[in-house]
């Protein structure tokens, strides 16, 4: 009898060793994949946000589902109450979010098309079409910057600026002008300086745009050319390789600017890099918005991310009727984006302390 507990506990402890073991390595692989989308919000017992917590430990918002059953108003009202917290930057959570989205994604490597991460001959796959590849010719490569610009991170303060209604009447443009480096979405009017300010550093294009708003450069390209010009010495970004319907659009845009505007630089979106970006927020399961590929990309190379313009809402703060952009009121197409998730996620990692989400008007 005795020897037979000393080998079923001889047995016990061999099994509980191994179960602890491959759950540690479960662990692991979790962490070392960074799957970070399943970003939770922080709770009370968390020492990094226990002084948010003593101020607004009411404040539960989000739960940690992506549908909730709320109404808009309820949400919005909610919204405003979180908004009146005392926001801490936390620079324990800016390194994590850094370190995870280096380790998977590597904007700093991998962002952009350049001489050194791809060589002529290549096959580029493109992200959306994974079957679709384009092989590198000398032309385009000759095109290419020799490295990725902002390969070594450390951007400072950077304001990403969304073009939701929102911003209008806002008055944040000279704070926004503040920043160390300014990111824009889709070439926006630059016409509303006291909301939106003046300054920009990269700026990017939807081929959509390309096509409906400048005839995709078939005919007169100076509009196209003028336009871009608003952003002064800023960056371009075409995203030539997400589906194969945006190579034609994006190839001419990029042949025209050479010729009419030679010190715009035009850059092109690695599809490996996207590709990865979208493969760690599968979770929306749906595309990721031009704001939020950004705001995934300032986190990695920024000391600081401030969002502003960001906004799913069709009222504002105050429960009155809200454009839709700042500039116009044209609706999103139905079912390509997670918008109302994707803020969800934004407003997690406001609470964490990662980045500043700006709503309403700025003060002075």
């Amino acid at each position: 009898m005795k020897w037979a507990l000393v080998i079923a506990f001889r047995k016990l402890t061999v099994t509980s060793v191994f179960m602890l073991t491959s759950c540690c390595i479960m662990l692991v692989f979790w962490e070392l994949n960074c799957d970070w989308s399943l970003v939770t919000l922080p709770r009370p017992w968390m020492k990094n946000d226990r002084k948010v917590w003593k101020r607004c430990e009411q404040q539960n918002i989000w739960s940690t589902h992506t549908n909730s059953s709320k109404n808009v108003s309820d949400l919005i009202t909610e919204v405003t109450g979180l908004m009146h917290c005392d926001w801490e930057r936390n620079t324990t959570e800016q390194n994590r979010h850094r370190a995870l989205l280096h380790s998977c994604c590597n904007a700093s490597g991998g962002l952009f098309l350049a001489q050194t991460n791809t060589h002529i001959g290549q096959h580029l796959i493109f992200e959306a079409e994974r079957k679709k590849k384009y092989t590198l010719n000398q032309e385009l490569y000759n095109m290419l910057p020799q490295s990725v610009p902002w390969n070594k991170g450390n951007l400072g303060h950077c304001a990403v600026v969304g073009n939701g209604g929102i911003l209008l009447n806002s008055s944040c443009g000279a704070e926004i002008d503040k920043a160390d480096f300014i990111i824009r979405l889709n070439i926006p009017p630059m016409n509303y300086s006291s909301d939106i300010g003046t300054k920009t550093h990269l700026v990017t294009i939807n081929p959509s745009q390309i096509i409906n708003s400048f005839r995709a450069l078939a005919y007169a390209r100076m509009p196209f050319v003028s336009r871009v010009s608003e952003f002064g010495p800023a960056s371009l970004v075409l995203p030539m390789f997400s589906f194969t319907a945006c190579q034609d659009p994006s190839l001419r845009a990029l042949y025209t600017l050479m010729e009419g505007s030679p010190k715009t630089q035009v850059l092109l979106n690695h599809p490996d890099y996207m590709y990865c970006l979208a493969s760690k927020w599968k979770r929306l399961k749906k595309r990721l918005s031009s704001g939020f590929i950004y705001t995934s990309i300032a986190l990695e190379l920024c000391q600081q991310v401030h969002l502003y313009g960001f906004w799913p809402f069709p009222l504002d703060l105050s429960h009155k009727p809200l454009p839709n952009h700042y500039y116009d009121n044209v609706g999103p197409v139905k079912n390509v984006h997670a918008m109302p998730q994707e803020f969800q996620l934004l407003l997690q990692l406001h609470r964490q302390g990662a980045l500043q989400l700006h709503v309403g008007p700025c003060a002075h």
